[in-house]
């Protein structure tokens, strides 16, 4: 409950409309493609949510993410569900996410990828892998560091 949602390549937005009915406080919908933009739009007002609630931003991911971190903004799930072809872009910008934190040091963000797809975590953990028909879905944590006096 109330947590802070951040939805990249949104599509229709029904991750994030669904983490808002679930209690998030806020999400924030990244989408560059214009007619994504006013179909998330026109979904936000079917289903009477607060734009302030449920923010959209009409720009690609990279920037995206820049103006976020800029703003100071922090949240704490992430959801990246790229076009199957560049699926290493989401896995990029959560990266990225994580690396400025504008995921949170707890954050956990969940990438949708090809089930093919091996998803090399680098910097991240795998917390769990879940595969089902074409596609996987990777929750990721930040890696724990051991600080060792």
């Amino acid at each position: 409950m109330g947590a802070r949602f951040l939805d990249l390549y949104s599509g229709t937005g029904a991750v994030a409309f669904e983490a808002l009915s679930r209690g998030a406080a806020l999400a924030v919908l990244v989408e560059r493609h214009r007619s994504a933009v006013r179909l998330i739009e026109a979904n936000r007002a079917d289903l009477g949510l607060d734009p302030t609630r449920a923010r959209v931003l009409p720009l690609p991911v990279a920037r995206a993410l820049r103006d976020l971190e800029r703003g100071g903004a922090r949240f704490d799930v992430a959801w990246a569900d790229p076009p199957f072809e560049c699926w290493q872009e989401g896995l990029v910008a959560l990266t990225e996410a994580f690396a400025t934190g504008v995921l949170g040091i707890l954050a956990s963000a969940c990438l949708e990828c090809p089930a093919r797809a091996v998803v090399p975590p680098d910097e991240l953990e795998v917390e769990r892998d879940l595969v089902g028909g074409a596609s996987r879905v990777v929750i990721l944590r930040r890696r724990a560091v051991l600080m060792v006096p």
